[in-house]
């Protein structure tokens, strides 16, 4: 696009800025992108200078980088059209020319031994997006070879790669969901996705680059971007320059490039590649990206990225002019290859690494090799790197700098769960101690670091942070709800959301009215012992105490002997339920959850297990590479009864992204609930709030469980979850409230009775959360169960609860006492206890008196 060149005073200014260090704005960036002449010299200038003071604190001073690779176009079908790619065919002129839809296995396979002979260590994997929603063919193809779709395919051929030829997989496949990236993060130590532009005018107007192309809207490729870094994925993205954005677009690429680095930690590297016109394209007669213009966008990325930014520009669309772009602040040449042609860019020939050497060693720098996944990362280690890959990696790798061997062996090595996993290790006593004891420390030793940035998280939880305007009436709503709640609109429950005084009280008497329509009288309670198997996680879940690194002094992993073991003494006690819910263990393979429930089962058959979170699920189905619906299926053969409906959080995926990094996305959570129901494994449903939340967003969330039961019938409960803030990361970082008032619990409890009237029956309240009056209260703001007597409870202990982790029996009809009502003993879906059950749980009172002692308040 034609644009008006910047004045030399803003260009003066601009280039000062950059020269001193300042922080650009996108203004700034945009006219320094249009530098040239003298401009463009002081511009790359300043942007060496950035550049080499990272590779100093880096540790590899005058080190320019290139991984050696193959490229293997997996499918050259996609769903997309975009207006400048060549690499994309149809069916039929793959026919012509022979090829199958997708290479075959031998033909990948053939590639990747070659260039492991050559010393190659990355295989790179690039194909079209999502074909077989395109292409029946695509879809006939992956049937006919038995994969549910193409990620299940590109998943096995990356384990067949690391097995059978050493070479690391690269994988390119296109827009992934954040389940995607959990099924391929552990056979890959990275993947990639060019961000190209933001520029949503040259995807969403006809004519543009991108028209046609669902995958090219910047909006879903930010949002890959983000689940990257939720998912703790080593991530390649960068810039297509000159395909019709103006300078002011580009700049803004780059500064959501660098919001979402900031934020996550996990872009490894920033290409800029410059666009070339290719023949038989519908963009054949846009002029090429011209070099300047090509060395200015290095240079303000430069600036923009900030030192410890990796940045390349492909030396093969250059024309040898590698010196300019060297001197404006790339410090890597990407992967080149000995064997394979640049797919994506055929008419390029890759130069030779020789040739590459020379030239760098003539702009003053080693040319080094490193693996696909960049240094940084190979030295983070986890959660950075998968487990299972970590053997591959650190084959490898030099262990100083992270840079590649190029000594190295490059020879297949298994890809395999880690074996050993349930051995009882760390602080397996924790269920005990925690209540004598208490926790080491506050935090976990990797605070700064395992949460993603928290300057930019404050800055995301700011517009969450900003009280709710009510507009409807407040009386008008308490009197819809006394006659029918089911009537109520958004405004009203909003309204009776923020009631106070007079007007709380009110409403909560309604409550209390409806649930002793709804259920009666009697407060129900389970005798149930909670087993949290392990602490260790990476997830990163910014309101979690719980969660460890397997080497600081909380963690622990427990035995599936201890494991069954304490289900063994809590049947002896008169449970009837075990509740089960762990860490993301890096090293828990997905069959892990299975043995669980089977050790369980085996010792006490008459148990129910109700035990791992959607979260446990998805983690469990992509480890195995089972559909979420065959995971379950097998964990229910495997003894699972039910599921408990945590991680839920709020289901908001603005609100989700500010309390957890990598947790699942609520549509998944829904996914995973509906799919158990559909099962005929019933679930509870949760809520968690107090922390960076607003009622709007309670009054969704209840919605939304409500809409579920509507069309499942499978929860059978909701249970409040109050936020324990005292030791929740999140609110150690300044971000979060203190927890929800006694006002936000009963407003609460109290809707949820009405919202989800007549839908789910039963309304639990917990006294691990809110003590025994607390308890009491919420009985009486239209509760009517009080969960379980829980034997041992570790997640909200460690997050700071100061009310205990076990009551028993006795203890939980005292405060139905309190309340002014009976007690029952129920079982998990509330129904009627044996009487062999309630007799064995009134004789030893529902508790382990020789392992935990009963605590007062």
């Amino acid at each position: 696009m034609t644009q008006t060149p910047p004045t030399a005073n803003s260009m003066r200014r601009a280039l000062r800025r950059a020269r001193d260090g300042v922080a650009l704005d996108t203004a700034e960036a945009a006219v320094l992108l249009q530098a040239r002449g003298e401009d463009l010299a002081a511009l790359t200038q300043s942007a060496a200078r950035v550049r080499d003071a990272g590779l100093e604190a880096a540790g590899r001073p005058g080190v320019i980088t290139y991984s050696k690779s193959v490229f293997i176009p997996l499918t050259r079908l996609c769903r997309d059209k975009c207006h400048y790619c060549t690499f994309v065919t149809v069916p039929g002129k793959l026919r012509r020319a022979g090829h199958g839809m997708f290479m075959s296995p031998d033909e990948v396979l053939e590639i990747a031994r070659r260039g492991a002979e050559l010393g190659c260590k990355e295989a790179l994997i690039t194909l079209g997006d999502k074909p077989e929603d395109r292409w029946p063919e695509a879809r006939e193809w992956l049937d006919a070879h038995g994969y549910d779709d193409t990620i299940a395919y590109v998943r096995a051929m990356s384990v067949r790669i690391l097995e059978e030829t050493g070479l690391l997989p690269h994988l390119n496949p296109g827009v992934m969901s954040w389940t995607d990236f959990q099924r391929l993060k552990p056979v890959a130590p990275s993947m990639g996705m060019m961000l190209e532009t933001t520029a949503t005018r040259l995807w969403s107007e006809p004519g543009g680059p991108h028209y046609g192309s669902p995958d090219k809207e910047p909006a879903v490729r930010l949002r890959v971007l983000e689940d990257a870094g939720r998912s703790s994925v080593p991530f390649t993205s960068g810039l297509l320059i000159g395909i019709g954005e103006t300078y002011e677009e580009r700049a803004e690429s780059l500064f959501a490039l660098r919001k979402v680095a900031r934020s996550y930690h996990g872009i490894q590297e920033l290409i800029i590649q410059n666009f070339r016109a290719k023949p038989d394209t519908a963009m054949r007669g846009m002029p090429d990206a011209e070099l300047d213009d090509l060395v200015a966008t290095v240079a303000v990325a430069r600036h923009i990225m900030g030192p410890s930014a990796c940045l390349q520009a492909p030396p093969n669309l250059v024309d040898a002019e590698y010196a300019r772009l060297i001197g404006a602040g790339i410090d890597d040449w990407g992967g080149v290859s000995p064997l394979t042609p640049d797919h994506v860019n055929p008419e390029r020939p890759w130069p030779q690494i020789e040739e590459l050497a020379e030239r760098s060693a003539e702009a003053g720098f080693a040319l080094r090799e490193r693996l696909c996944v960049y240094p940084e990362f190979v030295r983070r280690g986890e959660p950075w790197l998968d487990p299972r890959l970590l053997p591959h990696v650190t084959a490898l790798a030099d262990p100083t700098t992270g840079l590649a061997r190029e000594d190295a062996e490059v020879t297949g090595r298994p890809w395999q769960e880690p074996e050993e996993v349930f051995t009882a290790a760390g602080r397996t006593d924790l269920h005990r101690t925690i209540d004598t004891e208490g926790r080491t420390g506050d935090r976990r030793q990797d605070f700064d670091e395992v949460y993603g940035d928290w300057e930019a998280l404050r800055e995301q939880a700011a517009p969450g942070l900003v009280p709710d305007r009510i507009e409807a009436d407040v009386r008008t709503a308490l009197s819809v709800a006394a006659d029918d709640p089911t009537k109520l609109t958004d405004a009203e429950a909003l309204a009776l959301l923020h009631a106070d005084g007079a007007a709380l009280d009110a409403l909560t008497r309604i409550a209390d009215d409806v649930r002793r329509d709804a259920v009666g009288d009697e407060v129900t309670y389970v005798v149930t012992r909670n087993i949290n198997f392990t602490n260790v996680c990476y997830t990163g879940c910014r309101f979690c105490a719980f969660a460890q690194r397997r080497t600081d002094a909380d963690a622990y992993t427990l035995s599936l002997s201890q494991v069954a073991d304490r289900a063994e003494q809590a049947w002896q006690v008169g449970a009837t339920e075990v509740c089960m819910q762990g860490g993301i263990h890096p090293d828990l393979p997905g069959t892990a959850y299975f043995d669980i429930a089977r050790a369980v089962k085996e010792r006490v058959p008459g148990m129910h297990v109700h035990a791992f979170s959607p979260m446990e699920v998805v983690n469990g189905a992509t480890r195995t590479g089972l559909s979420i619906r065959e995971w379950l299926t097998a964990a229910k053969e495997a003894g699972l009864d039910s599921v408990p409906g945590t991680a839920a959080e709020i289901l908001d995926d603005e609100v989700r992204w500010i309390l957890t990094k990598g947790k699942l996305p609520a549509a998944t959570w829904v996914e995973v609930i509906s799919t158990a129901h559909e099962l005929g494994l019933p679930s509870s449903s949760t809520m968690m709030y107090g922390h960076v939340d607003q009622p709007h967003h309670w009054l969704a969330h209840l919605r939304l469980l409500a809409e579920i039961q509507q069309r499942t019938g499978g929860f059978t409960e909701f249970v409040t979850l109050p936020f324990i803030h005292t030791n929740a990361p999140v609110y150690l970082a300044g971000i979060a409230r203190p927890g929800p008032t006694l006002r936000d619990n009963r407003a609460v409890t109290a809707m949820a009775r009405l919202l989800l009237h007549p839908h789910i029956r039963n309304i639990q309240t917990s006294w691990v959360k809110l003590g025994t009056d607390g308890a009491a209260e919420m009985l009486r703001s239209g509760a009517n169960d009080l969960g379980g007597t829980l034997m041992e409870e570790t997640i909200s202990r460690m997050a700071g609860s100061s009310y205990g982790s076990h009551r028993s029996i006795r203890d939980l009809v005292a405060i139905a006492d309190a309340a002014g009502r009976p007690a029952r003993q129920r079982t998990t879906t509330y129904g009627e206890v044996p009487a062999e059950r309630i007799a064995a749980g009134l004789a030893s009172d529902g508790h382990l008196p020789e392992l935990l002692p009963v605590l007062e308040d």
